[in-house]
């Protein structure tokens, strides 16, 4: 009964519109309530002991450093790098965008503002030559998922603290996943573009690759500053974040003097009210994860799923089956602290590796974020691309299923995952 209480009012909640951190606490308050041993301070303590930890201020100043990177002038000069590089290739525009889309990926940690930093500047450019406007959203917005596949991720920072594993071996396991899924994208839009061929499709450039290259170097210069620094052992994952921001604050505002320095109380101000509406759900989840783990919820859960089959690839993709269709209406960061415990037990009971099931989790959640009724970064691009919503969401399927046939290859190639937390990390799972 508290089971059917739990997710009945939290499902219930969700339809009427509720947001996410207080339908998770109003689910949790419920449970706790009907359970006559339990106490209203469980879901207190869950509420903070859920925030309460140091790796999470990396989310904080990793959302600050990507608002930074957007306004700065640095997401400009990533764009004009990808456009001389691959601006000449076979789907030109679109591949410039999807490369810009992991550039911008690989410093910001976020999807959300991967999508607006991009959308603006490439969908216009994109209907310039030819492409069409609902089309040039899809992409954008898939493409943005890269935003939280390629690391520094905010996503993955969340998965390392609910799953207990290290947040560098994490982040090190993304970085050939993340590339995976920019290829079938680009080569998704090579094929489709071949089939329009419009007369406008070719670009003429002006300027060398080594010109924008050079005009770049600091904003390029950010990816190896903050990773390199994680991976080579100076900074931990948290300090990294603070490190981020202080360089995208001395490029913005004293190099390429793109962002005034009156600005930036705006701008930490919006940033901490997007990561406080994080944090909420962060702690939220933890309460609700606690009720779970009372009701022995996983323990049962994995025990029946054993009794039906011992096979980890059955497993795996009903996994994936569930995580896509979690995706869809739930937002990543819950999901990621609701279902970690919930799955990572019978996973590794399966002998997955927990790190390796931490990327497909991530990337079967970030599909949800281009996937209607409730994709964060299709709402994101059609309002940065001024597309009507439902036009958006029905040039996104063949992308989706672009991102699926992607991450079943990640899935089933563990390879692709653990490659380089084995070289450089001496990581054995």
């Amino acid at each position: 009964m508290t089971t059917a209480i739990l997710f009945g009012s939290f499902f219930l909640s969700l339809v009427i519109g509720v947001p996410i951190g207080i339908a998770l606490g109003t689910a949790s308050l419920l449970a706790i309530a009907y359970i006559p041993f339990l106490s209203f301070d469980l879901y207190a303590l869950g509420l903070v002991s859920g925030i309460n930890s140091f790796t999470l201020i990396a989310v904080v100043l990793f959302t600050l450093a990507g608002s930074l990177m957007a306004q700065g002038g640095i997401s400009r000069r990533l764009i004009a790098v990808a456009d001389r590089a691959f601006g000449r290739s076979p789907g030109d525009l679109g591949t410039v965008t999807i490369m810009a889309c992991l550039f911008f990926a690989a410093i910001s940690g976020t999807g959300s503002a991967t999508v607006a930093a991009i959308g603006l500047a490439m969908i216009p450019a994109l209907v310039e030559r030819c492409y069409d406007r609902a089309y040039a959203g899809a992409m954008v917005a898939s493409a943005g998922g890269l935003g939280v596949m390629i690391p520094p991720s905010v996503v993955m920072i969340v998965y390392a603290v609910a799953a207990g594993v290290s947040v560098t071996a994490l982040f090190m396991a993304g970085i050939v996943p993340g590339i995976v899924i920019a290829l079938t994208l680009i080569v998704y839009n090579i094929l489709q573009r071949r089939k329009a061929v419009a007369q406008g499709d070719r670009v003429v450039l002006e300027g060398s690759v080594w010109t924008a290259l050079n005009q770049a170097k600091l904003a390029l210069a950010m990816p190896i500053v903050v990773l390199g620094g994680i991976y080579s052992g100076i900074v931990t994952p948290t300090e990294s974040s603070a490190v981020a921001v202080v360089y995208a604050l001395i490029v913005s505002c004293f190099v390429y003097k793109e962002l005034p320095l009156r600005d930036l109380p705006k701008m930490m101000l919006d940033s901490a009210l997007l990561v406080s509406a994080v944090l909420v759900i962060i702690g939220a989840s933890v309460a609700f994860g606690r009720i779970i783990a009372l009701e022995k919820i996983p323990t049962e859960l994995a025990q029946f799923v054993l009794s039906l089959t011992q096979s980890k690839y059955i497993v795996l993709l009903a996994a994936i089956a569930l995580l896509l269709v979690v995706g869809t209406f739930l937002e990543t960061l819950a999901a990621i602290v609701i279902l970690t415990p919930v799955l990572l037990p019978i996973m590794t009971q399966l002998g997955v590796d927990p790190v390796h099931f931490g990327i497909v989790m991530i990337v079967a959640l970030a599909i949800g974020f281009v996937t209607p009724p409730l994709g964060a970064n299709l709402f994101m691009a059609a309002q940065v691309g001024q597309i009507p919503f439902d036009q958006i969401a029905r040039r996104i399927f063949p992308w989706v299923v672009a991102m699926v046939v992607a991450l079943l290859i990640i899935a089933f190639i563990p390879w692709l995952s653990l490659v380089l937390p084995q070289i450089f990390l001496g990581y054995g799972g």
